[in-house]
Parts: C-alpha cells; sequence; structure tokens
C-alpha cells in the first residue's frame, strides 16, 4: 500500500512539474520587479552594447517594462526610456544570457512608437 501511495504521490508531482514547466519554458513571464539590480544591469547592457554597435551615445533612464523566457538560457525583453541628447525615446530590447558562461548577447534593440 505504501509502495502505491509513493507512486501516486511522484506521478502527480512529476505530472505538476511538467505543466509548470510547459507554461515556463518557452514562454514570456512578466518581470515583477523591473527594478531589480540585474533587471538594471541587463537594460544598461542593452543599451551600452547597442551604442557600440551602432555610434548611438543614448543613456538609460529607466525600465517601463520587462518579461523573460526560459531557454537555454534567459531571454529578457525589456521596454527601455533612453535619452539621445534631449530627446527621450522607449526602445524594446532583447537580450539572452547565460550566466553560467558569463555570456550575454543583445539580438535586439529597436525603437518603439509613441
Amino acid at each position: 500500500m505504501r509502495h502505491h501511495c509513493l507512486l501516486l504521490l511522484s506521478l502527480v508531482l512529476v505530472s505538476y512539474a511538467a505543466r509548470r514547466s510547459e507554461s515556463a519554458l518557452g514562454g514570456w513571464s512578466p518581470i515583477k520587479d523591473v527594478n531589480d539590480s540585474h533587471v538594471a544591469e541587463i537594460a544598461n547592457y542593452a543599451v551600452s552594447e547597442y551604442d557600440k554597435r551602432s555610434g548611438a551615445k543614448l543613456t538609460l533612464v529607466k525600465v517601463s517594462k520587462g518579461e523573460t523566457q526560459v531557454v537555454v538560457g534567459t531571454n529578457y525583453r525589456l521596454v527601455l526610456k533612453v535619452k539621445n541628447g534631449s530627446t527621450t525615446t522607449s526602445y524594446q530590447a532583447t537580450v539572452l544570457e547565460k550566466p553560467w558562461l558569463h555570456f550575454r548577447n543583445l539580438t535586439s534593440f529597436k525603437p518603439l512608437r509613441s
């Protein structure tokens, strides 16, 4: 009887974990605290990398919104307010991070329409 209970409990836990990972793996989830220091680090990386690649001189004002996506690593999709001189514009940036490899890559940085 005890063996059956353990087996049933194991099946329930595996089923629950599979449902959770299906929704988490590959899907975008909102970032609860866009003021988190790690989110700010990713945002600053995105702006400085864009500046390096494009020759622009943007400065980060704030992270307005963000989502993460679990892949082989984590994609961060952030809505950033940046300044270019006296003009403030919103951009959507996507950064892939693999922290165990100390790897980051800016995969997208595009202006958003107001």
